[in-house]
């Protein structure tokens, strides 16, 4: 087996319906996920119920194969 080159420690927690704090590897401040338009619909979920829109995790997902 090959020497383990990198471990990603990561920390998520769930703060009200779909937001969560990520504690990400080199970034200071948590980051937030949640959902929006279309995936907020589909969800059948409401950004006043929960109080604040962000970018969903797949939007994350995308853009990090995308650049």
């Amino acid at each position: 087996m090959a020497e383990l080159a990198y471990l990603s420690k990561s920390y998520i927690e769930r703060k009200k319906g779909p937001v969560r704090y990520a504690q990400l590897p080199g970034e200071a401040k948590p980051v937030i996920f949640s959902v929006h338009g279309a995936v907020a619909e589909h969800y059948g979920v409401k950004a006043e119920d929960f109080g604040e829109s962000h970018a969903t995790t797949i939007d994350y997902l995308v853009a990090s194969v995308a650049g």
